[in-house]
């Protein structure tokens, strides 16, 4: 902070220039723009409802009417502030403004209305802008209008595309649900499949039971075969030849009965794997077979008792007869059951076949059923869809009610003079600081590290002086720190009385630090004489006028020659403002003239000469050449970076030499200056 006010001061005219134009163009910005009124109104959302829909979808779930994931806006108010502001709707109300000329565009034209949600409410409220207040009301009614207008629009635009898109996709659903059903129906009807495991333990079963009933067909067979076989061997005749002897090899209704009892024994097989012998299937089978086996008993009897008798037969006539009897019904039993050995040992293939081929045939079933399912809930979904569109016919675009009609402030709503004053302190304080930081960044303040590069014998820290005199009284500390600076040029091996105090910029100390100097040395017991070689202002001879009033100073400052005393062993040559080629009184010899006559009037130990400063003059770094010795001022806070860096290397390329540095308005530290010695002092005793 203690930089802030000497930085702002080393720029106060660009900062005062700067103010004054954020003044008048704030003034200007407030005078120019025109009076704007506001009308404010307040539309609200009413709460929709759809019904209580409810539709089974089958395995998609179901459809209701609350479900988040079938809901149509994300946020009902930024749809309908979107249709407020949309450029459809501008237009509408632009063609019908009464200030139509002032925007040429509509997007432009946009800039009169505001729309804002209220958070945590289903509000909107809307702010128009016009030149008066009738404007401004007769445009927020005329937004409404052209508002309600474009939603009617937008609602009938989105139903008749809803209403297009649910047919053509219900249609194109309904044709996937048949296709899929369609070919569901075509595979169970081909493959007989209904339930996996059911049909599985069925095949199982039934393969089992027609094992079982085969072997016992076969057993019986095997049994009828060898009674026909003992019963061959007793009468020494084969089975044909038994039917040949009976004669029934030509009798036409023994070969269709026995023909017929076969059939029967196949269809009684075939009746076996599918029903138990319990169902009346399987009973009539069997009736049927004893009665066919009845009626071939009573033929072969019949024939059998007609045989006439033949020696070869071991037994007699009746008794060969019921042999002959035996052998021909144990040959067709064993025929017949043969047959239905046969005939379920297909069946068992059959089943064995279908056995194999059912996990494919049930997972392509699976695949259809699904498919099927799929297809029938997503017609049903879009059914629902429908049905739901038609209970909600403003769910996209629901109609906006008038909480509060337009309203007219009296006060106009711009220009906001408040809000610019604000913007004129910010823009102030942000200039300001980017002007402040633009001006330092090209000769920021001095730090003690840019005088490293210089070499000073001495350095001297003066702390702040209240005014230029003679005779004012200094602070203890300021008297001593003086003193330390005289005592410590009078230990520098000089070789010339001549001092030239300097600095490199006004406002620095300089001339005030050249009389008090003078004054410290003469404290010491030297002759000093003060010059005032600044003749572009000669602030010294004007303050030293004001404060001793005498005649002889005021009459002799014109004289170049005249020296005047202003207290025991101190001389004064004052001079007077010039205007000119000043320089030519340094470089044609005037001002060392000008000098050497002063020192002529008296054996000066020292002659402290007091210089306009270096930045601003050329003549000050001349002087280096008649004035060699020089005492630099800088004034922290005060001295600019570059301006004194730019004064010492002009001194510097005079061959100027730098005898000391003083720190003028700081606080004063002990410093360790150089002290002569005893013999030394003794000189000046």
């Amino acid at each position: 902070m203690k930089k802030v006010a000497p930085i702002a001061s080393r720029h106060w005219k660009a900062l005062l220039g700067l103010n004054i134009l954020v003044v008048l163009a704030t003034l200007g910005a407030i005078a120019t723009t025109p009076k704007r009124w506001t009308a404010t109104a307040q539309l609200i959302l009413p709460t929709t409802n759809g019904g209580n829909l409810d539709a089974n979808l089958g395995t998609l779930g179901s459809y209701r009417n609350s479900d988040p994931s079938f809901s149509t806006q994300v946020n009902p108010l930024k749809i309908q502030q979107a249709v407020l502001t949309s450029d459809a709707l501008l237009e509408k109300a632009w063609a019908a403004d009464p200030e139509r000329t002032e925007a040429t565009k509509p997007r432009n034209y946009g800039q009169n209305f505001d729309v804002e949600v209220l958070e945590q409410t289903s509000i909107m409220q809307l702010s128009v802008t016009g030149a008066s207040p009738q404007i401004a009301e007769q445009r927020a009614i005329a937004l409404l209008n052209a508002y309600k207008q474009r939603l009617n629009e937008l609602r009938q635009a989105n139903n008749v595309t809803r209403d297009n898109f649910s047919q053509r996709q219900l249609e194109q659903a309904r044709q996937n649900l048949l296709e899929a059903q369609t070919a569901l129906a075509q595979f169970k009807q081909s493959t007989g499949l209904v339930n996996d495991e059911e049909q599985t333990k069925g095949l199982v079963e039934t393969i089992n039971t027609l094992g079982t009933a085969q072997a016992q067909v076969q057993a019986q067979a095997q049994g009828s075969r060898d009674r026909a076989r003992t019963l061959a061997t007793q009468l020494n005749l084969s089975p044909s030849a038994a039917v040949q002897a009976l004669g029934l090899d030509q009798n036409e209704d023994y070969k269709t009965i026995r023909s017929k009892l076969t059939e029967v024994e196949t269809t009684l097989g075939r009746l076996r794997s599918t029903f138990k012998d319990a169902s009346p299937q399987v009973q009539r089978a069997i009736d049927e077979r004893e009665s066919l086996r009845r009626q071939l008993q009573q033929y072969v009897g019949q024939a059998a008792g007609q045989v006439e008798a033949n020696t070869n037969f071991t037994t007699g006539a009746e008794g060969r007869s019921v042999l002959i009897q035996q052998l021909v019904l144990a040959e067709t039993d064993a025929n017949g059951q043969q047959r239905q050995a046969e005939q379920l040992q297909r069946q068992i293939e059959q089943r064995q076949n279908s056995l194999r081929t059912l996990p494919a045939n049930q997972a392509k079933l699976t695949t259809l059923q699904r498919q099927a399912d799929v297809a029938e809930g997503i017609y049903k979904g879009l059914v629902a869809q429908v049905q739901q569109s038609n209970l909600d016919a403003f769910n996209a675009y629901p109609n906006i009610q008038e909480l509060n009609a337009p309203v007219v402030d009296a006060k106009p709503s711009s220009p906001k003079k408040s809000m610019m004053a604000i913007n004129a302190i910010l823009a102030s304080m942000i200039g300001s600081i980017a002007l402040v930081l633009l001006l330092e960044s090209r000769n920021p303040l001095l730090n003690p590290k840019d005088l490293q590069s210089f070499k000073f014998l001495l350095v001297a820290r003066i702390p702040p002086l209240n005014g230029l005199s003679v005779e004012s009284d200094l602070s203890p500390e300021g008297e001593i720190e003086f003193q330390r600076l005289a005592s410590a040029i009078s230990l520098q091996p000089l070789k010339s009385p001549r001092l030239l105090v300097a600095s490199a910029m006004t406002g620095e100390g300089k001339t005030t630090i050249t009389l008090q100097l003078a004054t410290a040395l003469t404290d010491l017991g030297f002759r000093v004489l003060l010059v005032d070689g600044d003749f572009r202002k000669a602030h010294l001879s004007r303050r030293l006028g004001q404060l001793h009033n005498s005649s002889s100073l005021q009459r002799d400052r014109t004289s170049e020659n005249r020296v005047v005393s202003l207290q025991p062993n101190l001389d004064f040559v004052p001079t007077a403002p010039q205007s000119g080629k000043i320089v030519d009184l340094v470089t044609r010899g005037r001002f060392e003239r000008y000098l050497m006559a002063a020192e002529s009037q008296n054996d000066y130990d020292y002659v402290l000469v007091d210089s306009a400063p270096v930045s601003l003059t050329s003549e000050t770094a001349l002087m280096a050449a008649i004035v060699p010795y020089v005492l630099f001022v800088v004034r922290p806070g005060i001295s600019a970076r570059n301006t004194v860096n730019d004064s010492l290397e002009q001194l510097t390329q005079h061959h100027a030499r730098l005898v000391g540095l003083v720190l003028n308005g700081v606080e004063a530290q002990g410093h360790a200056y150089p002290y002569r010695s005893n013999s030394s002092l003794a000189n000046y005793s």
